[in-house]
C-alpha cells in the first residue's frame, strides 16, 4: 500500500484487521460486564436500591442522570478508541465523537460536578469527585477543540486522556475490592466505606491517568 505525499508515493503497511487488535475484545467486554453490574438498580429508578446514599434532596435524580450519560460516554468511548473504526467509518467515527462529548461526557461531568461535591463518604472523596469531574471535562473539552481546529495528533492525546479517565471508574472499583482485602483486619463495620472508600477514589483515577501520560511520553519518543 502507497500513500501520496506532496506528489511522492511512499510506502505504507497495512493496515491492521480488527482482529489483530487484541485489546478491543477485553476492553468491550470489560464494559458490558460493568455495565451490567452497575445499571441495573438506576435503571429502576428506586432510591431505595441505590448504592450510594442520598446526602441532598436532587442527589439521587442527579446520580441517576450521571450513571446514565457515563454509560452513553463509555459505550461510545470504544468506539472512538478503535483504529480500525476510525479507519473504516470516518462519519460514523465524527458523529459518536459528538455524541461522546455532548450526550454522555458533558452532562455526566457536569452531575458529577454536583453529586461529587455533596458525596455522604466525607471531604477527602468530594476532592476526589470534584478533581476527577473537572479533569474529565477538560480532556475532553480540549480534545474537542483540537479536532475542530484540525491539530489531529493533538485530539488524539487529550481524547486518550479523556478515554482513561472515563473508565477510570471501573479501576475505581478494583482498588476498592483490594484495598478491601489488603485492610479487611482493621476495615469493619460501617466505617469500612468511610476508610476505603475516599483513598481507592483516588487511586482509581489517578494511578490510570499518571499510566496515560508516561505512555503518551514513550509513544512520541518512539
Amino acid at each position: 500500500m502507497t500513500t501520496t505525499v506532496q506528489g511522492k508515493s511512499i510506502a505504507a503497511g497495512p493496515r491492521r484487521s480488527w482482529w489483530r487488535r487484541p485489546w478491543i475484545v477485553p476492553l468491550a467486554l470489560l464494559a458490558l460486564l460493568f455495565l451490567a453490574f452497575s445499571l441495573p438498580p438506576y435503571a429502576t429508578l428506586n432510591p431505595a436500591l441505590s448504592r450510594v446514599p442520598s446526602s441532598f434532596p436532587l442527589h439521587y435524580p442527579l446520580l441517576v442522570a450521571h450513571v446514565g450519560f457515563a454509560t452513553v460516554a463509555m459505550v461510545t468511548c470504544c468506539f472512538q478508541v478503535w483504529p480500525w473504526f476510525r479507519q473504516h467509518y470516518p462519519v460514523a467515527h465524527r458523529w459518536l465523537g459528538r455524541t461522546y462529548v455532548f450526550a454522555g461526557v458533558l452532562p455526566a461531568g457536569l452531575c458529577g460536578l454536583i453529586i461529587g461535591a455533596g458525596t455522604p463518604f466525607g471531604l477527602v472523596a468530594a476532592g476526589s469527585d470534584i478533581s476527577l469531574a473537572l479533569l474529565w471535562l477538560f480532556c475532553t473539552m480540549a480534545g474537542y477543540r483540537m479536532a475542530r481546529r484540525r491539530r489531529f495528533a493533538d485530539h488524539r492525546r487529550w481524547m486518550i486522556r479523556s478515554f482513561a479517565l472515563t473508565f477510570s471508574i471501573i479501576t475505581n472499583r478494583i482498588w476498592g475490592i483490594i484495598l478491601f482485602i489488603v485492610f479487611l483486619p482493621q476495615a469493619t463495620g460501617p466505617e469500612a466505606a468511610q476508610q476505603i472508600g475516599p483513598l481507592g477514589a483516588w487511586l482509581g483515577w489517578t494511578t490510570v491517568l499518571l499510566f496515560t501520560e508516561w505512555w503518551l511520553v514513550e509513544r512520541r519518543k518512539a
